[in-house]
């Protein structure tokens, strides 16, 4: 799959055609990758070998070494190995269906330059197959955290604009199909529109704001796109969080009591962004902090942690008999002989110190026990734990925990 992505791509279009202010603030942030993106990006090329060998584009051995390569990837697993297969099989029945009513053409991982509705605009097809005065986009949707939707999805349409670019000149497409295919929600999403209102779409309502987009020109706009794009900017923006303090405050002054269904339903419904907003905002201005900005009123301290054993049972188990001066036990033994009563399971250390006593425990068992160093975490000043030196120590201590910019 193609590595190279455009300033204003087609997958976050929903996002800075709503917002185009949004796409200046982002630059402001490194672009990072995640499991998540990992895994789809795997996929995708599973997905691409299978098509590519069943239309004979590879042969059988160039095939077995591409998937022999991709398998060994950590993310490859049996579910991956049924879905793609699943895509493929869709795909190909797609494609003979245009070659039934007498012509079809498919292309694979197609790069698709829509720069005339986009500056510098161009994405990549995951599947685009010509039929009979139509194009059919279809787009592998890896990600089962968010329902997509074919029906005006600007990404398609993007990628049905840079399709149109690329063939209209030879082939005379009246329609475009576009189809989302999301095996892991069930999810087979298809609709169609005519090109010329596709291509109006592209002109007028595209055009103007993918100008202020790029020149980050365009204003702020808020709305449930900025959480469903994953804006990067969520957690300075003020746009974005003066509309999410204005719906706190709506219901700031109101007792649970005072609430009617509809409102209830309502907070409800906005719950779970909210908690995602604060938590943006909290984790950003941790990252700040430690990299020796000024939170006004707080401090970066210690979080806490959980004391842990730092051995084996039957060392605990040996450890302790020996300083109780019981002679002749074997903890293997013990332990064979539990097993055939009941699983076995060491008391927890807080269950330990509350039966022997916190001094008995100390003496018996304190070497074992291990404190982990907790967490950098952001807290105010009136907490009691000392501040950590962000710009020295914290970042030294807790360096597996910082972001780097890349």
């Amino acid at each position: 799959m193609p590595d190279i992505h455009a300033k204003l791509s087609a997958s976050g279009a929903k996002k800075w055609l709503s917002c185009p202010g949004s796409k200046a603030l982002e630059e402001m942030f490194p672009d990072e990758t995640n499991e998540f993106a990992e895994e789809g990006t795997l996929a995708h090329s599973v997905g691409e070998a299978k098509i590519k060998y069943a239309i004979k584009q590879l042969n059988r051995p160039k095939y077995a070494q591409i998937m022999q390569n991709l398998k060994v990837n950590r993310y490859f697993n049996e579910e991956m190995e049924e879905y793609t297969d699943g895509y493929r099989d869709f795909v190909i029945e797609i494609y003979n269906s245009y070659k039934k009513e007498g012509f079809a053409e498919i292309d694979i991982e197609q790069r698709l330059d829509f720069s005339q509705y986009v500056p510098e605009g161009f994405g990549t097809g995951d599947v685009v197959i010509l039929g009979n005065s139509c194009i059919h986009i279809i787009d592998l949707k890896y990600g089962k955290g968010v329902k997509v939707d074919a029906e005006n999805n600007p990404q398609l349409k993007l990628y049905a604009l840079g399709a149109l670019s690329l063939y209209d000149s030879i082939y005379d497409i009246e329609k475009a199909y576009m189809t989302i295919y999301q095996p892991r929600l069930d999810n087979i999403s298809t609709c169609e529109i005519n090109t010329d209102v596709l291509m109006k779409w592209g002109n007028e309502f595209v055009k103007p704001r993918a100008e202020e987009a790029f020149n980050g020109l365009g204003p702020c706009v808020a709305g449930s796109y900025c959480d469903e794009g994953f804006c990067k900017a969520r957690p300075v923006c003020r746009t974005y969080n003066e509309q999410k303090i204005a719906i706190a405050e709506k219901y700031e002054f109101k007792q649970p009591k005072t609430l009617n269904k509809d409102e209830i339903s309502e907070v409800l419904d906005i719950a779970d962004s909210i908690s995602k907003w604060v938590t943006l905002v909290k984790n950003y201005a941790l990252d700040q902090a430690l990299k020796g900005e000024k939170i006004p009123g707080y401090k970066v301290v210690e979080g806490r942690s959980n004391r842990q054993w730092n051995a084996e049972e039957h060392e605990i188990i040996n450890a302790y008999m020996k300083k109780a001066d019981i002679d002749d036990f074997d903890s293997d033994e013990y332990f064979k002989a539990l097993d055939t009563i009941a699983p076995r399971k060491l008391k927890t250390i807080t269950e330990l110190e509350q039966a022997l006593s916190k001094t008995k425990f100390n003496i018996m068992l304190g070497d074992f026990v291990l404190k982990p160093q907790g967490k950098p975490t952001l807290v105010n000043f009136e907490d009691k734990r000392p501040e950590l030196n962000t710009t020295e120590t914290a970042v030294e201590d807790f360096k597996d925990y910082i972001r780097e910019d890349k």
